[in-house]
């Protein structure tokens, strides 16, 4: 099995687990552009710095295999940009690689306001 297809759900789980329980977002903890991937196997996502334009919170990143050789995968994901609480709430995210076609959805979603990018846990 190519790795990009077996990469798939570790990406998707990267991004954590999207719960929507009342949320406040500006209690939100700031969205770091290096995080290890939930999904195991010592991923780690790297580069994620959004920008909101045209309607959509894009942004590109690596997801990166541990080790001293690792195999760096290049990506981009685009989120639906909603106006909430006096911010911008980044949701219903889509995700694809730049090569071996591997693509999917994610929970995650993160929130802008004021300058300032916040990640749900």
């Amino acid at each position: 099995m190519h790795f990009a297809a077996r990469l798939l759900p570790v990406i998707a789980l990267a991004f954590g687990s999207g719960a929507h329980a009342a949320d406040e977002y500006e209690k939100w903890p700031l969205l770091k552009s290096t995080f290890p991937s939930t999904g195991g196997g010592g991923i780690t996502i790297k580069g994620y710095d959004p920008v909101i334009t045209g309607g959509k919170c894009v942004t590109t990143f690596l997801a990166v295999e541990p080790g001293d050789n690792p195999n760096v995968y290049s990506n981009v994901a685009e989120f639906e940009a909603v106006p909430t609480q006096g911010g911008i709430l980044c949701t219903n995210g889509k995700w694809r690689a730049f090569e071996g076609g591997a693509s999917g959805t994610t929970p995650f979603r993160f929130f802008f306001k004021d300058g300032v990018f916040r990640a749900a846990e």
